[in-house]
């Protein structure tokens, strides 16, 4: 009876103790025996990339509920610097940057993340993640080894807010990754122990740091920080044998500190404009996955969840040479399990979930339904005005810089969107030849008379694109005095990976008429906010007058607004607008930038509009039309996404 008691009393001091450490907080992730052990428990990472910044708020909750549903134990992030700090020492981390809101609900779901802070991410996310401003620093800075006091400012703000929800302090970060596959890109120590250095004086010495490459002995070397204190996760091709790159992955960890992780295993695959939509067996992937989960290895799903690049965020990527260009799709579906919408009723996400729970310790949640959608039909729309008529609210004349050269739009404060170039020379009886031998990333070329000061309605010329330069013949206009030419420059998302990461955006060359270098420009950066108001109440009245001369044909950009009404007392649900039949542009609805459109190029037909942008009345949607518009000046509001746009063969 005595030694009944003994052991009764011993089992609950055990018991009480370890109640009252996980209350202190002593909690622990850490590395020992080639494993990770959560808690002295032994654990197997099986997770998933979900990024809070290609997510609305009001659907981060969703979205890691199908992640749990999909047998997931860990979500991993990327942090976007340019998000956060779009402007130098202008801070958001509200909205959909509110990185704090999404870790915090990550921990009450029961969720662990990994955290990959940067200040690189590549993600197909604009310069990788860089903010623009940073290319308009003279001297020119080296990007992914720049001015070290950009980077500390960055990470004295960010790793702060990190610091309360690392798992030892009762958060949900196991990890913090350094830098992002460095090993593709360069060789320097010094740079990644500075980061090193940064993150251990804000998130001390016992926070797992990692760093991810390619599963290369090439990319492990110049990638990986040797000693004991960053541990070197591996990624490769799903479908290519993992277990020669566990053992090389072993070579770069000290011993004992290298439990086996693909960081990211391919779920599919990325998509650029004019390229077939890309699509991974579910099969395939499921099979690829149970090889690795088999013998204990741990995963973490690139993408668990694309999502969507909104607005002007979307990356590109370059192949041979600086034209050889390639921008992304506003989609980031990724071909994931989770789809952009949230469709977990497919065959990939049953085909992994399957997988996941033959190795998972905890038992699944049931299979969720999908998110009710509807296609709204058809919306007839109606021109507002070209660019042009309407010129003169899209600027502040504050912010028109002149130059005796064009120069970049980074230069003049425009990070994203669309600049327009002005210049004037003496007309000539003669067709005359325009070179611009570096147009980044695509430019409509216009001519008006100079006399013309409202330049509402100038003569289309044509376009000059980055992947397919060409000179143009611009015609002979009777004008009374000079002629103006205006080029307008879209920026199409900065290149996120590789050599040619120092990507500026606008007119870098001279610009060239008959072979002389025209000279004495004025740049204009145009601005779409509060653009629902400001076309529609303020300036429709000013552009009436001339409506007459604007055909729905006519070739040069021009805005476009529908309206739809959704019953009050109806359900909002997620929607998608088809632009098949459109050319290209941009759409707001209820003024969000939802992103760019480009069905002729394809492959995307659809643009994924969720739920909480709508509410029950009237919803707005304004197009920027940049060529041509629907024959039939129609929207179609359709139930499902679309990916069979275009020739597939408009990009090179």
């Amino acid at each position: 009876m005595i030694t009944f008691h003994c052991v009764f009393f011993h089992a609950l001091l055990i018991f009480f103790r370890r109640i009252l450490i996980l209350q202190a907080g002593f909690r622990s992730f850490r590395i020992s025996d080639d494993m990770f052990w959560k808690d002295n428990q032994q654990f197997q990472i099986i997770g998933g990339d979900l990024h809070y910044f290609r997510v609305l708020p009001q659907y981060w909750e969703d979205r890691l509920l199908r992640a749990k549903a999909l047998g997931l134990n860990t979500i991993q992030t990327y942090v976007p610097w340019n998000l956060h700090e779009p402007q130098p020492r202008s801070w958001v981390f509200e909205d959909i940057a509110d990185i704090e809101s999404f870790l915090k609900l990550a921990h009450e779901l029961e969720l662990l993340v990994m955290l990959r802070v940067g200040p690189y991410i590549c993600a197909e996310w604009d310069l990788g993640g860089f903010p623009a401003w940073l290319l308009a620093i003279e001297p020119t800075l080296k990007l992914r080894s720049s001015d070290r006091a950009f980077l500390q400012r960055w990470w004295d703000v960010l790793l702060p807010k990190v610091v309360p929800y690392l798992y030892k302090n009762g958060g949900p970060v196991i990890m913090v990754q350094i830098e992002n596959e460095f090993g593709s890109y360069g060789y320097d120590q010094p740079y990644l122990r500075h980061l090193v250095a940064l993150s251990r004086r804000h998130l001390g010495q016992d926070v797992i740091l990692y760093t991810t490459d390619g599963g290369s002995q090439d990319t492990l070397m110049r990638g990986t920080i040797p000693g004991n204190d960053v541990f070197a996760a591996v990624d490769f091709s799903t479908g290519e044998n993992p277990w020669p790159i566990f053992e090389l992955q072993r070579k770069f960890n000290a011993q004992g500190k290298s439990p086996r992780l693909s960081a990211e295993f391919y779920t599919g695959w990325l998509t650029h404009w004019g390229e077939r939509n890309a699509e991974t067996g579910a099969e395939f992937t499921a099979r690829e996955l149970q090889n690795i989960l088999s013998r204990n290895a741990s995963v973490v799903l690139y993408m668990a969840h694309g999502g969507t690049n909104f607005g002007f965020y979307n990356g590109a990527n370059i192949a041979q040479s600086d034209s050889d260009y390639k921008p992304d799709l506003t989609s980031y579906d990724y071909d994931a399990p989770i789809k952009e919408d949230g469709d977990v009723e497919n065959l990939k996400f049953r085909a992994i979930r399957s997988v996941i729970a033959k190795h998972s310790r905890a038992l699944l949640p049931p299979m969720p339904s999908n998110n009710e959608r509807s296609g709204y039909g058809t919306v007839k729309v109606s021109k507002v005005a070209s660019l042009f008529e309407v010129l003169h609210a899209l600027h502040d004349p504050a912010e028109v810089v002149e130059k005796q050269r064009p120069v970049a739009m980074e230069l003049v404060g425009q990070m994203f969107g669309f600049l327009l170039y002005t210049s004037e020379y003496p007309g000539k009886q003669k067709e005359i030849l325009l070179s611009i031998p570096k147009v980044h990333d695509r430019a409509q070329v216009f001519v008006s008379c100079a006399a013309d000061k409202n330049q509402r309605n100038p003569t289309y010329v044509g376009v000059i694109e980055r992947w397919s330069n060409r000179e143009l013949l611009i015609p002979n206009l009777e004008c009374p005095s000079d002629i103006r030419l205006l080029v307008l420059v879209e920026n199409m998302g900065r290149v996120n990976y590789g050599p040619y990461l120092y990507d500026r955006k606008g007119i870098l060359s001279d610009v060239r008429l008959d072979g002389d270098v025209l000279q004495h420009w004025r740049m204009l950066p145009i601005s779409f906010r509060n653009l629902s108001n400001l076309l529609l109440d303020d300036l429709i009245t000013q552009v009436a007058d001339s409506r007459a001369a604007v055909t729905s044909g006519k070739a040069g950009p021009g805005f476009y607004e529908a309206r739809f009404t959704i019953d009050q007392g109806a359900r909002v649900k997620d929607t998608f607008i088809s632009f098949d039949g459109w050319n290209k542009g941009v759409v707001f609805v209820n003024d969000f930038n939802l992103g760019r459109y480009w069905p002729s190029a394809g492959p995307q037909c659809t643009l994924y509009v969720p739920a909480p942008l709508l509410h029950a009345g009237v919803n707005v949607v304004v197009i920027l039309e940049l060529d041509a518009p629907h024959p039939e000046l129609v929207l179609e509001f359709v139930d499902r996404p679309d990916f069979t746009c275009g020739s597939q063969s408009r990009l090179p």
